[in-house]
């Protein structure tokens, strides 16, 4: 299982990537699947452990392209 954290800005995902690494927090930039409709067609990749802190900061910064978070399970996105 895994989240993927969604952006409709490319830079934006790039930024929430970078902002994570700085926090120490393991991430991936990855492609996003095309059942998750609402992306520029890259998505954050973390691990389920990492979901409070993502949270934290996406409260804290303006993201204003932010479009979800998305749990991985049993080959289904669901929005968290």
């Amino acid at each position: 299982m895994f989240y993927l954290v969604v952006f409709r800005a490319r830079s934006e995902t790039m930024k929430f990537s970078s902002i994570l690494s700085s926090y120490g927090i393991k991430n991936a930039i990855v492609n996003t699947p095309r059942q998750i409709a609402v992306s520029c067609g890259i998505s954050v990749r973390v691990d389920v452990g990492a979901l409070e802190t993502c949270k934290q900061i996406l409260s804290r910064r303006q993201f204003w392209t932010f479009g979800g978070i998305f749990l991985m399970q049993n080959d289904l996105y669901v929005q968290q």
